[in-house]
C-alpha cells in the first residue's frame, strides 16, 4: 500500500523526535541539540545529534541521519508501513487506507492480527521452556560443560524441552488449536489429523528474536550425538529464515562498542561467544547468508566479519556471503571474512587460543577484496595466459555486483594487473562501461533488496571532516529561508510586508518563500521533518534541503536575527526605489519627480 505524502506530513509534525530516539539513545541537552553515542556505530565521544528544531538527526561519525521514521526503521529493523502505522497508533493518527480494497483491507488486519498472535503463541512457548531448564539436571549440566552462565543463559532467554511428545499440552489448554502447527510448535500427521506432537523433544532450545525483541521461532540442539544436531521452527508467517539472525537482537549494544558485527554459523557459537566478551555475534539459521542478511546486519554497522571452518564446506559457505555483501559493498563499510583452522569454529578456537588470541584473528581477516580475487583464482594458472584468461572470466561476474565507486575501480585495476592488461583494455574485453542497470539493482540492495517498501529515498548526507566547520550563506534570502525551513512557526509572526518581500524574491528564493507560505496556510507551522517530506518531487526540493543540510549542528538564531535580515532587505528595496526614481526624475518623468519628493531620504522604522 502506498501510504499517501500529505499523512506521512502529518505525522512527522506530530512525532517528536527527541522522545523517540530519546527511547533508545541516552541523549543530553548541548545548545540547540540534544546529543549522546551514536546507536549505528561504536563510539566513545557523543557524534550523534537530534535537532528539537528540523526534527532530524545526525551522526558526524558514520554519518546516518534521517526523521523519526527513518531512525526506528534503521533501529530496529522494521519496515517502512509497519514503522508509520506503528507511529500513527501511538500517536491516535488513523493510516489512510482508501487505495485498498475492502478486501484488501480486511486481509492485512488479519494478517497483522495473525502475526501478533503467532509471536504470544511463541513467546508463552518460550516461558514454558524456560521454566523446564530449571528441573532438568542432564540440560544444565550440558550448558555447564559448554561454559555458560546463568547470566548468558538468561540473556539469551535458554530453555529446555523435555523427552514427552505432547508436553506443551500442559501449556496450552487446546492442543489442537491450528496455531500451534501454524508456529511451528506442533507437528500434524499427514495421514492422520489426531496424530499430533511437539517438533521439538529432548533439546536446548534458543528463542530466535526479531530485532524488535518477538519470539519468531525456535531453534533446538541435541544433548547428545543424536541427528539432526540442530532443528530449526519451519518457515511460518513471522519467521523466514533468509531474513534473519540469531542473536541480532541481543547483540545490538555489542555491535556499537565492537563496531563490527561477527556472523558465526551455529547458535552455540554465537551464545559462547557472547559469554567470553564478543556480544557482537549473530548466525545465520541453517541457510546461506543471504543480500537481505546482509542489509540487516548494515543497518547496525558499518563493519561485518564473516566467520567460517576453513574445511570446503567452509569455503562455500563464505562464497556465498561473497555473492550476498557485494552488492553492499559501497566505498564506506568494510567486509572481512575470517577462515579458522578446519578442527576449530569460533567457540572451540575461542576456548583453546583464548579471546586475545580471537580478536587479532578477527583483526587479520581477510578483506573482501582479497577474497574476492582468491575465489577468482582458484585453479587458475596464473603464471599461463590460458589461466589469467580463466582468471578474468571468473572475476568479472563477481566485479560486476559492486555497486560504482572506488572500490570497485582499485579492484578493476587489480584484475587488469593480474591478467598483465591495462584496466581499459579490461573495460573492452568485458564490454564495459558498467551500465545502469547494475547501479540501480545496488540502489534496490541499498534500499532493502527487492522486498523493500516502496518510499522516496531520504536525502543522503556525508559527515564533514572531524574538526572542519560549515558556513552560513553569504546571501541573506538563503539564511531568512534556512531560519523559516527549520522554524516555520515564524512565518505567522511576520507582517503581510515581510510576506510580500520574501515572496517577491528572485528565484529560487520567492518560489521557496510562496511555496512555504501555502504550507503554513494549509497546515500552519510545520517541523523540518514534515516539510521535508511535503518538498519530495518539488522542483527547487535540493535547494532547500541544501540549504537545511548546509546548518551548522548546533546553529541557533536570536530572536531578532530575522528582523534584522527583513529589515536590511526592506532598506535596500527601497535604496533602489528610490535610485530609480531619481534616474527616472533626471530623464523628465515628472510622475516620478512627485513620487521622489514624498519619499523621505531613509526608509520610515
Amino acid at each position: 500500500m502506498a501510504i499517501p505524502q500529505h499523512f506521512i506530513q502529518e505525522l512527522l509534525a506530530r512525532a517528536d523526535a527527541v522522545e523517540i530516539v530519546g527511547r533508545y539513545v541516552q541523549l543530553k541537552k548541548t545548545g540547540a541539540n540534544f546529543s549522546g553515542l551514536c546507536p549505528f556505530h561504536g563510539e566513545k565521544t557523543p557524534s550523534f545529534t537530534v535537532s528539537p528544531s528540523k526534527q532530524f538527526y545526525h551522526c558526524f561519525g558514520c554519518g546516518k541521519n534521517g526523521n523519526a521514521i527513518g531512525f526506528l526503521m534503521d533501529h530496529t529493523g522494521a519496515g517502512f508501513v509497519e514503522v508509520v502505522h506503528d507511529l500513527a497508533q501511538q500517536y491516535g493518527l488513523q493510516v489512510p487506507e482508501d487505495e485498498r480494497s475492502p478486501q484488501e483491507r480486511a486481509r492485512a488486519a488479519q494478517e497483522t492480527e495473525k502475526r501478533h498472535t503467532l509471536t504470544d503463541v511463541l513467546a508463552k512457548a518460550g516461558e514454558a521452556y524456560k521454566k523446564h531448564l530449571k528441573d532438568a539436571p542432564r540440560a544444565i549440566d550440558y550448558l555447564k560443560k559448554r561454559g555458560l552462565s546463568g547470566q548468558v543463559a538468561r540473556d539469551f532467554g535458554l530453555g529446555y524441552a523435555p523427552e514427552g511428545w505432547r508436553t506443551l499440552a500442559s501449556v496450552f489448554p487446546d492442543y489442537t488449536d491450528p496455531l500451534l502447527e501454524e508456529s511451528g510448535l506442533v507437528i500434524v500427521g499427514e495421514s492422520d489429523e489426531d496424530k499430533r506432537y511437539d517438533r521439538f523433544r529432548d533439546r536446548i532450545m534458543f528463542p530466535i528474536r526479531s530485532v524488535k525483541g518477538e519470539v519468531i521461532g525456535f531453534g533446538g540442539r541435541v544433548l547428545g550425538d543424536e541427528k539432526p544436531k540442530y532443528l530449526n521452527s519451519p518457515e511460518t508467517p513471522v519467521f523466514h529464515k533468509g531474513r534473519e539472525l540469531y542473536g541480532l537482537f541481543e547483540a545490538r549494544a555489542a555491535l556499537r562498542e565492537h563496531g563490527y558485527a561477527l556472523v558465526t554459523e551455529g547458535y552455540m557459537d554465537v551464545v559462547a561467544l557472547a559469554q567470553l566478551g564478543f556480544g557482537n555475534a549473530v548466525a545465520t539459521l541453517g541457510t546461506a547468508c543471504t543480500p537481505e542478511h546482509v542489509h540487516k546486519l548494515f543497518r547496525f554497522t558499518e563493519q561485518v566479519v564473516f566467520s567460517f571452518d576453513g574445511d570446503a564446506a567452509g569455503r562455500r559457505a563464505a562464497h556465498k556471503a561473497l555473492e550476498a555483501a557485494l552488492p553492499l559493498a559501497t566505498d564506506t563499510r568494510s567486509v572481512k571474512f575470517l577462515f579458522l583452522p578446519a578442527e576449530h569454529d569460533p567457540d572451540s578456537f575461542i576456548r583453546a587460543e583464548g579471546a586475545d588470541a580471537f580478536a587479532q584473528a578477527v583483526k587479520a581477516a581477510l578483506p573482501l577484496s582479497r577474497f574476492l580475487l582468491d575465489v577468482a583464482a582458484k585453479d587458475c594458472d596464473m603464471d599461463s595466459a590460458e589461466g589469467r584468461s580463466r582468471f578474468a572470466a571468473n572475476a568479472r561476474p563477481l566485479w560486476q555486483l559492486l555497486p560504482p565507486g572506488a572500490l570497485a575501480q582499485q579492484l578493476l585495476g587489480e584484475i587488469a594487473a593480474r591478467v598483465q592488461i591495462g584496466p581499459h583494455e579490461l573495460e573492452q574485453l568485458w564490454g564495459l562501461r558498467r551500465h545502469a542497470p547494475a547501479a540501480r539493482r545496488s540502489a534496490r540492495s541499498e534500499r532493502g533488496g527487492p522486498g523493500a517498501d516502496c518510499r522516496a529515498p531520504a536525502p543522503r548526507r556525508t559527515a564533514p571532516p572531524r574538526g572542519g566547520t560549515r558556513t552560513l550563506p553569504t546571501s541573506r534570502a538563503s539564511r531568512a529561508l534556512q531560519i523559516l525551513l527549520t522554524e516555520s512557526s515564524a512565518w505567522d509572526r511576520l507582517s503581510q510586508p515581510d510576506h510580500a518581500l520574501l515572496c517577491d524574491l528572485p528565484a529560487p528564493h520567492g518560489p521557496l518563500f510562496t511555496w512555504l507560505a501555502g504550507q503554513a496556510m494549509d497546515h500552519g507551522p510545520q517541523p523540518w521533518s514534515a516539510l521535508r517530506e511535503a518538498l519530495r518531487a518539488h522542483e527547487l526540493e535540493a535547494i532547500a534541503v541544501g540549504l537545511v543540510d548546509g546548518l551548522p549542528p548546533d546553529i541557533e538564531s536570536d530572536a531578532g536575527e530575522l528582523d534584522r535580515i527583513l529589515q536590511h532587505e526592506h532598506d535596500a528595496r527601497y535604496a533602489a526605489e528610490r535610485e530609480r526614481l531619481v534616474t527616472a526624475a533626471a530623464a523628465g518623468d515628472r510622475a516620478a519627480y512627485d513620487r521622489l519628493k514624498a519619499m523621505p531620504a531613509l526608509r520610515p522604522r
